[in-house]
């Protein structure tokens, strides 16, 4: 199964990206760096990496790395969860990991946080990298848990086909998912292609966005699957308990 779409590359690619030069302001993380340095933490922590997939855009200015992991309190026939990584040489965004999961039936991959690793990219960022990844990595289980709460509120919420095109269109123009694909998740929520997602619920029309937001961008879906899960969370009235955005505070 497949974590990552598009623009793919191997691991040992990475090391081929070449990593721009530190200046007094900006201090740029090498996205193998990025990957060796999370491998090791996630070993640490007792978890095991089922399967990773490495992506690159811009001309490796952009990545995107997917970790599948697997531990005592992670497991699942339905779904799995997958450690995200987001980095940049083009200062367009902050590096970050994303935490989230991905169903089996049908590969739907969305994220539920996004801890950034630093706001700005300065000289100690190095330094305090396997500090900050450690404590995204702590976060995994409780993660879990959550989405498997967030699931049955959705299995529960049903919802007409009016309601459902409605909050389609709305999650579109609040910049959630691509106008263009609009009437493909109606049908979708409508008709769906897996007997799983079946029956008019919140879980049903969540699947049909989700399903057309694979293949796009890699560096928007966190934020995308982010907030579609606000708007879902709020008519199922799923209360998460974790933090969906943050950045973990260091010493200076």
């Amino acid at each position: 199964m497949l974590i990552l779409a598009k623009n793919k590359v191997e691991s040992e690619q990475l090391a081929n990206v070449p990593t721009p030069a530190a200046t007094d302001t900006h201090t740029p993380i090498g996205h193998a760096l990025l990957a060796d340095r999370t491998r090791n933490v996630i070993a640490k922590a007792g978890l095991e990496i089922t399967q990773e997939e490495h992506a690159i855009a811009r001309g490796g200015l952009r990545y995107f790395g997917g970790f599948a992991l697997k531990g005592d309190a992670i497991d699942g026939d339905d779904r799995k969860l997958v450690l995200g990584l987001r980095n940049a040489h083009d200062k367009s965004f902050a590096a970050s990991v994303c935490i989230g999961n991905q169903m089996m039936v049908c590969e739907n991959l969305c994220f539920s946080s996004d801890v950034k690793l630093a706001r700005r990219h300065t000289v100690n960022i190095l330094r305090d990298l396997n500090t900050v990844l450690s404590s995204a990595v702590s976060r995994v289980t409780s993660h879990w848990v959550d989405m498997g709460n967030r699931i049955a509120s959705y299995k529960e919420s049903e919802i007409s086909k009016e309601a459902a095109s409605d909050l389609v269109v709305d999650l579109a123009e609040m910049g959630a998912f691509p106008a263009r694909s609009v009437y493909k998740a109606i049908q979708e929520f409508r008709n769906p292609r897996h007997e799983e997602f079946k029956g008019g619920t919140l879980w049903t029309l969540y699947n049909g966005v989700t399903e057309h937001l694979k293949g796009g961008d890699l560096t928007k879906l966190p934020q995308r699957t982010m907030t579609t899960q606000s708007v879902f969370d709020r008519l199922a009235g799923h209360k998460p308990k974790i933090v969906e955005a943050e950045e973990i505070a260091l010493p200076a």
